[in-house]
C-alpha cells in the first residue's frame, strides 16, 4: 500500500472505502475498497477533501481481489458450458445454472479449498434439483490482495476437475404399478395415481401405461417386467411399502431380480422408500417402490430422489444413509423446497 496525489491515482486500485457526506442529503460510500480509479472520478474525489489515496501497490506474485475470484470461478466451473459466472463485483463472481438439473459437488475438494484460508467457496447443497438462472456458488478471496502462490495452492487442492457440475435431465418413458387389492377392486378411489402423474410432469416424462395388479406377488413381478419389456426407463410402484404382511410390493420387485440399493430411507416423510435397479436385455431400469406419503405429504423422500433418477444419476446405499442429517421436512406454511434442502 503506499499514498499517491488523487491526480496521479487513475489506474490505481483503492485500499479503503471512500466516504462522501451532503448535510440533508446522503452520507454512504463514494467508492469502495477495491474501486480502480478512472479519470473521471479525479473531481469527486477531490470534492470530498481526498487530495490523496492510498492505493494498492502492484508487486509480482500478489494478486488483486479480481484476479483471485477469476481463478477462484476457474476452479468452480472449468470450461462447463452448463453454468456460467456474474461480472466481478467487489471482487466476487457468482455461478449460475445455464441448464436445469443436478447439481453435483465434489465436496472433498471444495472443503480442501475452503480449508487454505483468505479464500471462500460458498454454494448450495448438492444432489439437489436446479434450474436455468439457479445461483450456485459465490466465490471470492477474504483480503485486498493475495499471494498467487495461494492461489496456485486453491488449484492444486482442487484437483483438475471442476467442483461444481450439473447432470441434465433426460427423457424417460415411465410405468405405474398400483398395487393393492382395494384399488384393484374399485373399493376406494386411487388418489395415489393423480399426485404421481403431477410430480412426474415436473420432468421430460412419457407415461406408457399404468397396471392394477392387486396384492399378487407373482403378478406384481410380471407387470414390471412387461413394463420393461414395453421400454420403460422407470418404473413407478405404490399401493404398499409397510412391512405389513400382506403389502407384497417389496417382494414383487424382489421377484425381477432387480438389486435392491436400499429398503427404507431415514427420511420423514418418506421411511419405506425401495429404491431398486432392474438390469434387463442391457439396459438399466430404476425401481422405485413408493410409500404412502407421497399421497398426501406435499414433499417426501420421493422429490429428493427423483430429480437424481431423471438425470441418470446412480443412488448409492451410503448416500441414502446420509439422507437422515436434513432428512426431516419441517412442514414449512410455505414450502420452499428445494432451497429448504429438508431443513438442511
Amino acid at each position: 500500500m503506499k499514498e499517491i496525489r488523487t491526480e496521479d491515482a487513475v489506474g490505481h486500485i483503492l485500499c479503503h472505502d471512500i466516504t462522501q457526506i451532503i448535510k440533508d442529503e446522503k452520507k454512504g460510500v463514494l467508492f469502495k475498497k477495491g474501486h480502480v480509479v478512472k479519470e473521471e472520478d479525479i473531481p469527486l474525489l477531490l470534492s470530498v477533501g481526498k487530495e490523496h489515496l492510498f492505493v494498492w501497490e502492484k508487486k509480482e506474485g500478489v494478486l488483486h481481489e479480481n484476479e483471485a475470484a477469476k481463478i477462484l470461478y476457474k476452479i468452480c466451473a472449468g470450461d462447463s458450458d452448463k453454468v456460467h459466472g456474474t461480472e466481478i463485483r467487489e471482487g466476487k463472481i457468482e455461478v449460475i445454472s445455464k441448464v436445469d438439473g443436478v447439481l453435483k459437488i465434489r465436496k472433498k475438494a471444495l472443503v480442501s479449498v475452503n480449508s487454505l484460508g483468505e479464500m471462500m467457496i460458498a454454494s448450495r447443497h448438492g444432489n439437489f434439483p436446479v434450474k436455468k438462472g439457479d445461483k450456485l456458488a459465490g466465490t471470492r478471496i477474504i483480503p485486498l490482495v493475495i499471494e498467487k502462490e495461494k492461489m496456485d495452492a486453491a488449484e492444486k487442492a482442487a484437483g483438475e476437475q471442476p467442483i461444481f457440475d450439473i447432470l441434465p435431465y433426460h427423457q424417460k418413458k415411465v410405468g405405474i404399478v398400483t398395487t393393492g387389492s382395494e384399488i384393484k377392486k374399485r373399493l376406494i378411489k386411487d388418489t395415489f395415481t393423480p399426485v404421481l402423474r403431477e410430480k412426474l410432469a415436473e420432468y421430460p416424462t412419457e407415461i406408457i401405461g399404468q397396471v392394477m395388479p392387486g396384492d399378487d406377488k407373482e403378478q406384481i413381478t410380471k407387470e414390471i417386467l412387461s413394463f420393461a419389456e414395453a421400454g420403460a426407463d422407470l418404473i413407478v410402484c405404490t399401493g404398499g411399502m409397510s412391512v405389513d404382511p400382506d403389502d407384497r410390493t417389496p417382494g414383487g420387485i424382489r421377484g425381477t431380480g432387480a438389486t435392491i440399493v436400499t429398503y427404507g430411507a431415514p427420511v420423514l416423510p418418506g421411511a419405506m422408500l425401495l429404491v431398486a435397479y432392474l438390469d434387463y436385455k442391457g439396459r438399466k431400469i430404476s425401481v422405485l417402490g413408493l410409500p404412502g406419503c407421497v399421497m398426501y405429504a406435499k414433499r417426501t423422500v420421493f422429490d429428493l430422489i427423483l430429480p437424481r433418477v431423471m438425470a441418470d444419476d446412480e443412488i448409492k446405499a451410503e448416500e441414502i444413509a446420509g439422507l437422515g442429517e436434513g432428512g426431516l421436512c419441517l412442514n414449512c406454511p410455505v414450502c420452499t423446497f428445494p432451497n429448504c434442502g429438508f431443513g438442511k
